[in-house]
């Protein structure tokens, strides 16, 4: 970006935060209206990127500074949240995988399984990318997941990523598949973490991660099965990468028996992924342990574990310091702050009338808005956004029309969590490997509309004609 649009886009934000608080003072209250241009003025930013999406995560705190919309001190515990907590812990317990070769390992036995043909590719790359996303941060896979990709390429005589025919497909299924792997498990990315946090605000009790896995899987597997039949169909330049499934076995085969560190941090993660999901079990007797504090504790025996390969820590302070995504974790915590701010100001509430004002009745037409709105947010912004923006105003509206919230929020999570269009968030990895932007732009379209028509689809449906989908054990709809 060059300085000039930068400037631009700099004076654009607080502009256009002043001119929604003028043009909307005569539709809501001031506060609404003040709450609403700082929404306005994150989400230009956020699309436009003039400083870094971390530093925008910070305005809501230091405009409130000068606005007092909301306690400071509601606003600044946002960035160290329950939620934040986990997303810390699963970092300080996956951290150690890059110098073990833990990540590395998991990625190629499961790649092993390809064979050379280009759909069978697909397949594999794609799934390999969901599946391993619904249990590690979705960044993080991408990140593994397109280094073995590229040398996988070059392996079959691809030196030029960018030129490569089979690299298209490949890279999308990576980006794409881990997209649609998050909505699998609440700790599939952060923008899973957002939804829940406001929820657990909104309905004054913890909500338990098996209840999402439940309610969600319907959909989770039929976008899955949505996405590879998209790929599948996509015209191939090249039918077969010869010696791929040769080179996925001698990589494998080259980092020898599994070592005791490996071992060691796989026991701390399952029991980890285990704790948080079977909290319903000793919720009761441990009222404080959360799944939060679950990676916590596990996370921090990393420090204290020693290695038996140097003899030292699996995980040292530098090191932690060095791989924590601080940026994203801020950016998190901003987004957390703007829903309390939304909701402090009175601004959600207000926006849940003029929502009402519409006639909604909760049906297909519902659907369809709560859908278009959240991917819109997500597709040129991304999904954590989408998250802290639309889930406050779904809760307050659809209790404004006097609705149970659950569904709504449960539908608002589908239509958020996948992207397809444009090289931002965990998508701007694979185009940094090499993948034309524009064919991600082309051939993300489609996909798109495919996609939240499959959400209106399931969602009305699963509203419809499956009661389990609107109840939770521990929340009543008054």
């Amino acid at each position: 970006m060059s300085n000039k649009k930068r400037y631009i886009n700099l004076a654009l934000g607080p502009i256009i935060c002043a001119m929604a608080i003028v043009l909307l003072s005569d539709v809501l209250s001031s506060t609404s209206a003040q709450a609403v241009g700082i929404l306005l003025w994150c989400i230009y930013w956020w699309s436009t990127r003039p400083v870094h999406i971390a530093i925008t995560g910070l305005i809501p705190v230091v405009v409130n500074a000068f606005f007092n919309l909301a306690p400071m001190q509601d606003l600044t515990s946002q960035y160290f949240s329950a939620s934040i907590i986990l997303i810390f812990g699963s970092g300080l317990l996956t951290l150690p995988w890059c110098k073990i070769g833990l990540d590395k390992r998991l990625a190629l036995k499961t790649l092993s399984l390809i064979g050379p043909s280009m759909k069978s590719q697909i397949v594999v790359w794609l799934l390999a990318s969901v599946v391993l996303s619904v249990a590690m941060p979705n960044i993080a896979v991408v990140a593994l997941l397109c280094p073995i990709a590229v040398s996988m390429l070059k392996a079959a005589g691809y030196d030029d990523i960018a030129k490569a025919a089979p690299a298209v497909p490949i890279l999308l299924c990576i980006g794409w598949g881990a997209g649609v792997g998050g909505a699998g498990s609440p700790i599939g990315g952060a923008m899973n973490l957002a939804a829940i946090e406001h929820l657990e605000a909104f309905i004054g009790t913890e909500f338990m991660y098996i209840d999402w896995v439940i309610r969600m899987l319907p959909y989770f597997v039929i976008s899955i099965i949505i996405l590879i039949a998209y790929m599948l169909i996509m015209p191939f330049k090249v039918e077969r990468l010869e010696g791929t499934k040769e080179y996925f076995k001698t990589s494998y085969d080259e980092l020898g028996p599994m070592k005791s560190d490996e071992i060691i941090c796989s026991i701390m993660f399952v029991l980890a992924m285990v704790g948080a999901f079977a909290r319903p079990l000793f919720a009761d007797i441990l009222p404080g342990l959360e799944p939060a504090y679950i990676f916590l504790i596990l996370g921090m025996l990393m420090f204290v574990i020693t290695s038996a390969v140097n003899k030292k820590p699996l995980l040292t302070w530098e090191e932690a310091q060095q791989g924590t995504m601080w940026g994203m974790m801020i950016l998190f915590g901003g987004g957390l702050a703007l829903g309390s701010l939304v909701n402090a100001s009175g601004a959600s509430a207000e926006l849940a009338r003029l929502v009402t004002a519409m006639n909604l009745d909760g049906g297909i037409t519902t659907l369809i808005i709560i859908t278009i709105a959240s991917r819109l947010i997500s597709e040129f912004t991304n999904s954590t956004t989408s998250a802290a923006v639309m889930i406050p105003i779904v809760l307050s509206f659809t209790t404004e029309l006097g609705l149970n919230p659950i569904p709504y929020w449960f539908i608002c999570i589908m239509a958020f969590n996948a992207e397809y269009i444009l090289p931002i968030s965990i998508r701007a990895i694979p185009v940094a490997y090499g993948l034309d932007a524009n064919q991600m732009f082309k051939k993300g379209i489609l996909i798109t509309v495919i996609s939240m028509v499959s959400v209106v689809i399931v969602g009305w449906i699963c509203l419809e004609y499956w009661p389990m989908f609107s109840e939770l054990p521990y929340y009543s709809h008054p």
